[in-house]
């Protein structure tokens, strides 16, 4: 089975697709199938969460590109920024997950489905529709949402391959 563990910001061919909704993307330790039906292990730091267009190394060398897969959101459009403020604000002091966008000219926010949440938001004023879009949420202020070009010169696996992992448990004695 091809393990995927380093990421590359670039490369001459790319050997394969990997399409993921955003909860495995976020998984560090995941077993999945490439559109080509080949099993793949991606194993990746804990918090890493995998991008849309983002570039793995495989173990021999492929390259895979990841891809958000669409799933069942919402999208929220407001009348005015005002509006899709208080529903930005709104969700998040429910600490849920909001993908912010812009197209054409006109920003929106983009949730995963929840009734509950859809009632709140047309409360509030919003026109919320369902679609099957990529979700791809903000990382919020700890998350290092940002990325600096060129900082992957070393290509350094994005977590260590374990052999064999061992699970740690309260109450375990320590290595000394």
């Amino acid at each position: 089975m091809l393990t995927l563990n380093t990421k590359i910001e670039q490369a001459d061919q790319i050997d394969g697709e990997l399409v993921l909704p955003y909860d495995q993307r976020e998984k560090s330790r995941l077993r999945a199938t490439m559109t080509s039906g080949e099993d793949v292990a991606v194993f990746t730091l804990r918090g890493t969460v995998l991008r849309h267009g983002d570039l793995l190394r495989g173990d021999d060398g492929r390259v895979v590109k990841i891809t958000a897969a669409a799933e069942a959101t919402y999208r929220v459009d407001a009348s005015d920024a005002h509006l899709l403020l208080r529903c930005a604000f709104h969700l998040g002091n429910r600490h849920t997950q909001a993908h912010i966008g812009h197209e054409a000219g006109v920003g929106f926010l983009r949730i995963r489905r929840d009734p509950v949440l859809k009632e709140m938001l047309e409360g509030l004023g919003a026109q919320v529709r369902e679609e099957q879009a990529a979700f791809e949420p903000e990382s919020g202020a700890y998350g290092g949402g940002h990325h600096h070009h060129g900082d992957d010169h070393h290509h350094n696996p994005l977590a260590p391959i374990p052999l064999r992992q061992k699970i740690h448990r309260p109450g375990d004695k320590q290595d000394s």
